[in-house]
């Protein structure tokens, strides 16, 4: 039976290890013997292992998260809000009797000290062929986690906007040579969750002569399902005469990745076309730590704060009539496919791999990016669209046709197959 083995830095906490946690059970249903181990554990999953062994260690690998934070906030410019890690501690993870086992090595999210450039060559000495899922930028940057319309990473990075102290030979640049010299001692086939995510890679020279497997993401499709609209709404305390915007965390006007404040203008754009249908329109949000920090929306809000429930969650993806998402870069974001997968189309920019997706007026709206007048333009397209229902089952078809488990597991094992079938990429 083939071996694979998982490595992510938490379990489920944030989309990469949802994402990595349901290829595993995906492979798991097509009996495949696959594992999961992180770098830090918050659950109570005994399928999911860790390398902490004991409470000593477990506070250690914590410390030095923590650390890094605090420690970040010497090097970064006070108002950058992008995502950014350092190099400053890792871990070995050859030894573990799991990963020394395994057929193939998966690594998926590996920041925040676990997997620094120095461990990855590491597994090289394993002689076992590596995947790498890119759930991010942060694998072929210097350090940051979204580009947005910086290009210095497709040479060696350095003169680092979100730095204070940039430069040629900055902590950007250093990182960026730190992952090349790594990359060239290990070999690996990366997995690119959309298009968009491909071209990236292959436009760079630190992927120089790796190989690429474009392999979106999956979910589970027998909890994310289709709801009747008005039953979905009654169960779940929305009124049935309301058209139901849903959309996830909204932290603030000034978040940047997020793209609040494009939803925010283009809300007040369409409150302002709507006139007096605009007490027809409800927008419901879930995902917030609180109400304190989010802004005054023109609509009827409500806040649902964090859904740790997947049922629950999908329920309100089904009540809902259409998703809001004004991320302005994104790689394969989960909330889109959780909410086609219920039957329920989306709003969003055309950006990153939500055109992969996302069909234009077929399964939702793809917005002119950072256009707040598009993003008005798609949500009026879909109040006033005559068949909602239809679009309703092809965003569900989208989902059963490209993304489904089975779909996604049997594309993953073809790449495993082939890398054994070629002896190992690092033997």
């Amino acid at each position: 039976m083939l071996k694979v083995v998982h490595l992510n830095t938490y379990d489920g906490n944030g989309g990469a290890g949802r994402a990595c946690m349901r290829l595993n059970r995906a492979l798991l249903s097509q009996n495949i013997d696959s594992k999961i181990i992180v770098h830090y554990k918050f659950g109570n999953n005994a399928d999911i292992k860790t390398f902490n062994r004991g409470i000593i260690q477990k506070s250690y690998t914590a410390a030095t998260i923590i650390f890094e934070r605090i420690l970040a906030k010497r090097f970064l410019k006070p108002d950058s809000r992008t995502p950014f890690s350092f190099t400053w501690f890792g871990r070995s993870v050859i030894k573990h009797p799991d990963v020394k086992a395994a057929d193939i090595i998966h690594l998926h999210w590996v920041n925040h000290g676990f997997l620094d450039p120095k461990h990855i060559a590491e597994i090289k000495r394993l002689g076992k062929p590596v995947v790498w899922t890119f759930h991010d930028s942060n694998a072929f940057t210097g350090g940051c986690h979204v580009r947005y319309t910086c290009t210095n990473y497709q040479q060696e990075c350095g003169n680092c906007p979100l730095l204070i102290n940039s430069g040629n030979d900055d902590i950007s640049h250093r990182i960026w040579q730190q992952k090349n010299k790594a990359y060239q001692q290990l070999d690996f086939n990366v997995v690119a969750p959309s298009t968009w995510m491909q071209g990236s890679v292959e436009a760079i020279s630190l992927m120089k002569g790796k190989a690429i497997s474009q392999i979106p993401n999956t979910l589970e499709t027998d909890i994310f399902k289709p709801i009747d609209k008005a039953e979905a709404k009654e169960q779940a305390g929305l009124p049935t005469d309301k058209f139901i915007f849903l959309s996830g965390f909204m932290p603030s006007r000034k978040d940047l990745h997020k793209g609040t404040q494009y939803l925010l203008e283009s809300m007040e754009l369409l409150k302002q076309r709507l006139g007096a249908d605009a007490d027809k329109i409800e927008l419901v949000v879930f995902g917030n730590r609180g109400t304190e920090a989010v802004p005054d929306f023109p609509f009827k809000t409500s806040f649902l704060g964090t859904i740790n429930n997947d049922e629950k969650l999908a329920l309100h993806y089904a009540a809902a009539d259409a998703f809001l998402i004004p991320s302005l870069e994104d790689n394969l974001p989960y909330t889109v496919m959780e909410s086609l997968s219920c039957g329920t189309p989306v709003i969003a920019f055309t950006t990153g791999g939500i055109p992969n997706m996302v069909q234009h007026e077929y399964s939702g709206y793809l917005a002119t990016y950072r256009s707040s007048e598009s993003f008005a333009d798609g949500m009026e397209w879909i109040i006033k669209h005559p068949e909602k229902e239809k679009l309703n089952r092809q965003a569900r078809q989208t989902i059963m046709d490209r993304f489904s488990e089975e779909v996604i597991a049997k594309q993953h094992i073809e790449v495993y197959n082939n890398l054994l079938s070629e002896g190992g990429n690092n033997v």
